[in-house]
């Protein structure tokens, strides 16, 4: 699953209603329209005549100084000023900080087909605002069946086969103090070209399925300690079955990634057998990443120790087999 490439014109105004304080300001009917851009524009210049490189299908906003422009054209320029917005193809126009709009202005819109639609924010904020959650809204998703933990504050991605242990890996965690996001279906979207974020489900929420014991609520039974509704991936935890025949890495050296969202993220990748503690061994690897982003890399230190052993170990030999008194 991926970003959508629309979103229902409604839907937004909906939202953005209830967060932005945006409401309609002329009769045209929202539906059936679709929005394809996540980017918001104020369109001076295209106002008045200057069109070269404005990329068509975004909202336009009119601030003060949009709206004083307008309004002080007489009738037919006013009309090719708003058809300009037409021609770039406008899904909307939010005219900002509650200013008023004359009549004629929004019988001109409603002869252009163009959603008029107002807010009481001033144009910076609301500009700051509407970038944040069409950030989010057009963000690419997808879905993962696994388990998302905080651990130390580093954002643990359990995965592997189903039936393996995940959520009772999980909730081992929370019982020792850390923080449950989701489990069974995590949503990640693209917050940015390097950060992904993960959250649970609405319908799962804090819900665990232990098998063989059913549903548990993690915030009723650890309160609201143990939960937190999204967090950053910076990891994945990956549980696999045993094979005789599979080759482990048991030095640290070799470095494995995973690709979700075209973010790249380190992959530890653990063996299950009886009597492992997955919980410690999970609680060790958070710690130890991030004594790495903090230049403390323990598999790189000890190699170097080592190298440096066998160079002054053949320093040594040499020594003694010249040494003839």
């Amino acid at each position: 699953m991926n970003k959508p490439s629309f979103r229902p014109l409604k839907n937004v105004v909906d939202d953005l209603h209830s967060s932005l304080h945006v409401r309609t300001l002329n009769e045209l009917s929202l539906d059936g329209r679709d929005l394809c851009c996540s980017d918001v524009h104020r369109p001076g210049m295209a106002l008045m005549g200057f069109m070269k490189n404005f990329v068509p299908g975004r909202i336009q906003v009119l601030g003060e100084s949009e709206m004083a422009y307008l309004i002080s054209l007489d009738r037919s320029d006013q009309y090719e000023s708003i058809q300009r917005l037409h021609k770039l193809e406008a899904p909307a126009v939010i005219v900002t900080s509650g200013l008023d709009v004359p009549p004629r202005l929004i019988e001109t819109f409603v002869e252009f087909d163009i959603p008029l639609l107002g807010t009481s924010m001033p144009t910076e904020e609301f500009l700051q605002a509407v970038t944040i959650y069409f950030n989010d809204v057009f963000a690419p998703r997808t879905e993962l069946h696994a388990s998302l933990v905080d651990v130390y504050g580093m954002g643990m991605l359990i995965t592997g086969p189903s039936g393996i242990g995940k959520s009772e890996c999980a909730l081992d965690l929370v019982e020792r103090g850390h923080r449950l996001v989701a489990d069974d279906i995590v949503e990640i979207r693209k917050a940015s070209e390097e950060v992904i974020i993960g959250r649970f489900r609405d319908v799962l929420q804090h819900n665990l399925e232990i098998r063989g014991v059913g549903v548990i609520n993690v915030q009723a039974i650890f309160g609201i300690r143990g939960i937190r509704r999204q967090k950053r991936i910076e990891l994945e935890f990956n549980l696999q079955h045993w094979r005789d025949d599979q080759d482990y890495e048991r030095t640290g050296l070799e470095r494995h990634y995973t690709q979700l969202l075209g973010v790249k993220i380190p992959r530890i990748e653990v063996p299950i057998v009886p009597g492992k503690n997955l919980t410690v061994i999970a609680e060790v690897t958070a710690l130890d990443f991030m004594m790495r982003i903090y230049g403390i890399d323990a598999a790189q230190d000890l190699n170097r120790r080592i190298m440096e052993t066998l160079r002054s170990g053949d320093g040594l030999q040499n020594y003694l087999r010249n040494d003839r008194e």
